[in-house]
């Protein structure tokens, strides 16, 4: 018997568990159980942080779509001012589509909107005080989520990790493909 210390093996997770269960009916497919589990994981971790957020942005009595333009409007070159069409555009929702979440945001004092100076056919919408306030406060909650969920990996395995993310990252970049 080794008196070697031993790694622990980490106890199975539902990655190990849907592998497990789908190895058997992959009858004359490749599959590759440590790239499923990693995919498995990937997807697991980040349906957890959007549960996450949206918990933490419904703390503050925000709607997702709401924290959700409001970031958008929040994280651009000109931070809290953008138009109508550029916010659509980066939200991914249609222009009318984009009337209604203003005109919610209006209302609740989130957003304003007023006419372009000089040029009365055109409308910015700015952040209120209220909407910056809310935004840092969902941004906070939502950081500290993750803050939490990466303290379960000491600082070089963090490293590690986002080192690995980035050549998974750069090589989806570099085969021009995109990701929404």
């Amino acid at each position: 018997m080794s008196t070697e210390p031993r790694t622990p093996t980490p106890a199975e997770d539902d990655a190990d568990r849907h592998v497990a269960h789908w190895r058997d009916h992959w009858i004359d497919i490749e599959f590759d159980d440590t790239v499923e589990a990693i995919v498995e994981r990937m997807g697991r971790i980040m349906r957890y942080l959007k549960h996450a957020g949206r918990g933490s942005v419904a703390e503050l009595g925000l709607e997702w779509f709401e924290y959700d333009t409001l970031h958008n409007l929040m994280i651009r070159d000109t931070p809290g001012v953008a138009s109508p069409s550029e916010l659509a555009t980066k939200s991914g929702v249609s222009p009318a589509g984009m009337t209604g979440r203003l005109d919610t945001l209006e209302k609740a004092g989130y957003v304003r909107r007023r006419t372009v100076e000089g040029d009365r056919r055109r409308v910015e919408v700015e952040a209120t005080a209220k909407g910056i306030k809310s935004w840092r406060k969902a941004m906070t909650l939502r950081g500290n989520t993750e803050v939490e969920l990466m303290g379960a990996l000491d600082e070089a395995e963090r490293l590690q990790l986002s080192d690995l993310l980035r050549r998974l990252t750069l090589a989806i970049e570099s085969e021009g493909r995109s990701a929404p």
